[in-house]
């Protein structure tokens, strides 16, 4: 089973001799890595950060481009920026800017933590922009920045914003950043991220509102710095008729604008969107269009539309952020249990004289085959049903009806493995009857956020025995105590894992494409931190692991959220020390391992 590899690896990973490869230089198997990791004694999740994959996107979004633009004679510039909302961790941050160095590839900030990041971080020459919401003290940051010598543009998302920028440029040093107006579209978005545009959308400015701006920069001698307009129609566009319906309307604005006196108004920016596929089944593939696709119509549209209205052809500026980011990082978590591993015949406490219903139940465990298999999967079912009720009414004792359970699973797993290559839909209904549940050393709510949030599916398969036809239907329960800690079986987008013996064999599974924004978004939920994390640099003669980081300690979590340390470690101390039941060399060890557990993370230990 190939888990949709096609689908949704882009070419970056592939299944070979059982496992799954990296797909670059020596290709090396994540099971290869991860047990490296582990040998040196890095226990839990586990997040891989490969490198070559960031660089990989960007070289894809500058080559298309320039094909675009020779394809169509394209007289503007072209140029993207990293949105550090995305994914602003350090081993993430400092690969992208180093990569990004030889294309001048920039950073956009929403925050004023991120525009400091990106006054430290930014290659020289390479762009920042600045967006959301901003008062007097980000705007002063942004001429800060331009007094530094960076090349930065504040987006204004209100007038307000460019009221304060006019009074901040009255006092400061006469270098004033270069400014840029988000616009408000009526074309708008598809899928659940659609209200980032459209006329009620939460940022831009309307058609009179940007004759208003006009004026003010104008009034203020600021009309030259006006360079940019900008606009956003939602992450993760999955179709490309939106797109073209606002690039058009864009467009439009921008020639409009130039007419009316905006001289040095020479670039528009699309903001991010640019899609990412998800799925691992070919029924539910989201993305309609190729990047190659993304790119020709951009170019094609704004250069038709500025030939029309005898304009410049503008700069053409990208936030793609999860078209970057989502693909370089795979979260790797062990198995460590599976819910129904206790239905084994060693587990069946048969009497001398059993009830009839159960003494059939296991005469079709014993001679179950594949041409009655179907048959006998319905004759359990029922006797499974009738005895339940005997159960209710008194009729049958605790005994019996364990007896029934795991027969019944016994059944209904041979059968299964019996009818594997029919793959009917009422044998999808019975595995959703009988599904095993994994528990998994990981928190949803920690690593994969818009799982929970928002429904966001991603790509998840084990790691090795990819020879094997998997036959458990499988949802994956987290260490939470929180029953929305799930990925539930979907029978219409099934999951198979492989039965397993965790006492006696590793089993990990791999969750891809999670690079874009579950890091910033993860949850502290049960106090579980983000992961520890290592960085893949991959060669032509093997793999080396760098910038290795432990997840966060107890002790650090809970300092994180204004806890005093220094108390809780001295009240849990005294508390030893007035302890009554044990002696005093038990109270040194006990003081030993509370230290110990405060100082370590709290994802689950296993020997295995």
């Amino acid at each position: 089973m190939d888990y949709g590899i096609d689908i949704w690896a882009n070419d970056n990973f592939f299944i070979d001799n059982k496992k799954v490869k990296v797909k670059y230089k020596s290709s090396p198997s994540l099971i290869k890595i991860i047990n490296k990791i582990r040998e040196e004694g890095t226990r839990g999740p586990i997040l891989l950060r490969f490198p070559h994959l960031i660089e990989k996107q960007i070289n894809l979004i500058y080559e298309n481009f320039k094909a675009a633009k020779e394809e169509f004679n394209y007289q503007g510039k072209f140029n993207a920026l990293f949105p550090l909302k995305v994914n602003q961790y350090p081993n993430f941050v400092k690969n992208l800017v180093k990569i990004g160095k030889k294309y001048n590839y920039g950073l956009e900030a929403g925050s004023k933590a991120e525009l400091l990041l990106a006054m430290a971080y930014n290659n020289e020459n390479s762009p920042i922009t600045v967006n959301g919401f901003k008062d007097e003290e980000m705007i002063s940051l942004g001429f800060i920045a331009r007094e530094m010598g960076h090349d930065i543009t504040l987006i204004i998302e209100g007038l307000n914003e460019l009221k304060n920028i006019i009074k901040t440029d009255k006092k400061r040093f006469g270098i004033a950043p270069n400014i840029g107006l988000r616009i408000r579209l009526h074309s708008s978005g598809i899928g659940i991220w659609a209200k980032s545009g459209g006329i009620n959308s939460k940022f831009g400015l309307t058609s009179t509102e940007l004759i208003e701006a006009m004026q003010l920069l104008k009034n203020a001698n600021l009309i030259d710095k006006f360079s940019m307009i900008h606009f956003h129609i939602g992450s993760q566009i999955s179709e490309i008729g939106p797109l073209k319906k606002a690039l058009r309307e864009a467009g439009n604005i921008y020639a409009q604008l130039k007419k009316m006196g905006a001289p040095r108004l020479n670039a528009i920016n699309l903001g991010g969107g640019l899609a990412i596929e998800y799925s691992q089944y070919k029924d539910e593939i989201k993305r309609n269009y190729t990047l190659r696709e993304y790119a020709n119509d951009v170019t094609y549209l704004l250069k038709d539309i500025s030939v029309r209205n005898s304009v410049k052809e503008p700069d053409i500026y990208i936030e793609s952020g999860r078209y970057i980011a989502a693909s370089h990082a795979v979260l790797v978590a062990p198995v460590l249990e599976l819910f129904s591993q206790e239905y084994t015949q060693a587990k069946l406490k048969l009497k001398e004289k059993n009830p009839p219903l159960v003494q059939e139940l296991y005469e079709l465990y014993k001679t179950i085959d594949s041409t009655y298999a179907q048959e006998y999967l319905h004759d359990s079912i029922d006797h499974m049903n009738s005895l339940l009720t005997l159960f209710d009414l008194g009729y049958i004792d605790l005994v019996d009806r364990s007896n029934t359970e795991i027969l019944v699973n016994l059944i209904i797993k041979k059968a299964i493995t019996l009818l594997k290559d029919k793959g009917s839909k009422e044998l999808l209904q019975i595995q959703d009857m009988i599904q095993e549940r994994y528990l998994i050393n990981f928190s949803i709510f920690q690593s994969l956020p818009d799982f929970w949030g928002i429904g966001q599916t991603f790509p998840v398969m084990p790691l090795d025995r990819l020879d094997e036809k998997p036959t458990r239907s499988a949802s994956i329960w987290d260490i939470t105590c929180d029953s929305d800690g799930e990925i539930s079986y979907n029978r219409e987008q099934p999951l198979f894992l492989h039965e397993l013996d965790v006492t006696k064999e590793d089993y990990f599974l791999g969750f891809f494409l999670v690079g874009a924004y579950q890091e910033v978004l993860g949850m502290k939920h049960n106090l579980f931190t983000h992961p520890s994390e290592t960085t893949v640099f991959i060669n032509e003669n093997g793999f080396e692991i760098q910038n290795s980081v432990e997840a966060q300690s107890i002790m650090d979590i809970i300092e994180d959220l204004d806890y005093n340390v220094d108390e809780i470690k001295d009240t849990l101390n005294d508390k030893i020390k007035n302890s009554n039941f044990i002696n005093e060399k038990a109270k040194k060890q006990m003081k030993k391992e509370v230290s110990l557990f405060l100082n370590d993370n709290g994802y689950l230990k296993t020997i295995n």
